[in-house]
């Protein structure tokens, strides 16, 4: 599976000022390549573990963007990309949505049915009086 996002020269040029340089413990995997998968990921809506292996391991891919999460990183980077000129003026949300079946509130009766549980579990208060 091949990746279908990289962040180009001149959105890199922008980004790298603002991430943290201080790193510690085993060899750094790219930033650059880590960020490129945490927007496939948020662009795509897939979860983390499939994360096309091009950007590296997707366990590295999802700390990263919590680590990245907890240290205010992500506000420096939109607020650089937008030109600091604060909140945009075009907002958008994403949603999803899933049709339910017909009898998935009750089926027929409405409120005067109940679930099956439930009425086994009056019959079973009526049986112990």
């Amino acid at each position: 599976m091949s990746a279908s996002f990289w962040l180009s020269d001149e959105q890199w040029q922008v980004i790298e000022p603002h991430l943290p340089m201080v790193h510690t413990g085993p060899e750094r995997v790219d930033d650059r390549r880590v960020l490129s998968g945490i927007v496939h990921v948020l662009q795509s809506g897939c979860r983390w573990r499939d994360c096309p292996r091009a950007y590296g391991p997707y366990t590295t891919i999802y700390n990263r963007f919590n680590r990245w999460s907890r240290r205010g990183v992500w506000q420096q980077i939109f607020s650089a990309l937008t030109g600091g000129h604060g909140p945009p003026g075009r907002l958008m949300v994403d949603s999803s949505t899933v049709k339910a079946h017909r009898s998935a509130s009750g089926g027929k009766g409405g409120k005067q049915t109940r679930p099956s549980g439930a009425r086994a579990a009056v019959g079973r208060q009526k049986f112990m009086r």
